[in-house]
């Protein structure tokens, strides 16, 4: 199918696939200044606003970039979204009213989401459940029984799509009647990646979830992308719950974004009793031991009041403040 987008959904992917040799904007920064026809028309013209860091190092580029690349990105930009199209995916950006509420209230926040399946305002309310690729029984029987018990608090559940914990954790809500979303670290129109859990991916879309990815369709598994994915499984939840994992895990990593979010994190006993990060995070009051799973849904809000948050967030955006 065809993706219906806007000219200013245009726009903004066409700043993101903006080069200058071998550079290209903060995706980021790209976001934060875009919740706006008039953010992203500023954008267009050279114009970057911020002031932070991050707009000064890309201040330069800016023009460089649409003075030299935009037929290139134009054409990045068309064909990709002909590669989501194929693949029956749809588009929102940082201009939509749909973009993630809790998404919308991180600093690193991506500048667009393809997905398939639906997206639910009732994604306010969720929460990630994290962990290994290399999972013990006793690991994959705990985000099991995690995510079915969350389920039965009106919970929505998003992993990463990744075997082991991931895996249980989607598996385990839809077979429940819960609703789960999985955030890709590939492309949308990419293989799925492992390509073991193709079939898992498909039960998700089945189900009534959705699969999310921030990169351009046809982005291919990186060593990169896989971090970028936490970010995105972080910011799209209300906080991460850590199942089992080693302190080379992503899972860490993800734990450490969350915190950097403001979300909660949640450690379970069995890992704080064996891993010394997580001991460490909890020790520091960065982080909450969980017994069951009432120490987590005692500290989430309703996804009305969250969804009211993120507009607020969109608003003071807009104004600039």
């Amino acid at each position: 199918m065809d993706l219906d987008i806007t000219a200013d959904q245009h726009d903004l992917l066409t700043l993101c696939a903006l080069r200058t040799g071998d550079t290209t904007l903060d995706w980021s920064l790209l976001a934060r200044s875009a919740q706006s026809p008039e953010g992203v028309a500023a954008l267009m013209d050279g114009q970057l606003r911020e002031d932070s860091r991050a707009a000064t190092r890309n201040r330069p580029l800016l023009p460089q970039a649409l003075a030299t690349g935009l037929d290139d990105a134009r054409a990045r930009v068309d064909a990709e979204l002909a590669a989501a199209g194929k693949a029956g995916a749809r588009l929102v950006t940082v201009l939509d009213e749909n973009y993630p509420a809790n998404l919308r209230v991180i600093g690193n926040l991506p500048p667009f989401l393809f997905y398939r399946g639906e997206l639910d305002e009732r994604d306010a309310r969720s929460v990630a459940v994290v962990g290994t690729r290399q999972a013990s029984e006793d690991g994959l029987r705990r985000a099991a029984r995690m995510s079915r018990e969350l389920v039965e608090q009106d919970v929505v559940i998003a992993s990463g799509l990744a075997k082991g914990v991931d895996a249980a954790a989607h598996q385990a809500t839809f077979t429940a009647g819960g609703r789960t979303f999985a955030v890709m670290g590939t492309g949308i129109a990419a293989p799925i990646y492992p390509a073991e859990n193709r079939p898992l991916a498909k039960a998700i879309l089945a189900s009534g979830g959705a699969l999310l990815s921030q990169f351009w369709p046809t982005q291919p598994p990186a060593r990169h992308t896989f971090p970028r994915r936490n970010v995105v499984t972080s910011g799209t939840t209300l906080g991460s719950v850590v199942i089992e994992a080693s302190s080379t895990s992503g899972a860490k990593m993800q734990a450490r974004l969350a915190a950097e979010h403001g979300k909660h994190v949640f450690l379970i006993r069995s890992l704080a009793d064996t891993q010394p990060w997580a001991k460490k995070m909890l020790d520091e009051g960065r982080a909450i031991l969980v017994t069951t799973s009432s120490d987590i849904t005692d500290r989430l809000g309703q996804a009305a009041d969250i969804q009211r948050v993120g507009q607020q967030r969109q608003q003071l955006a807009l104004a600039g403040l």
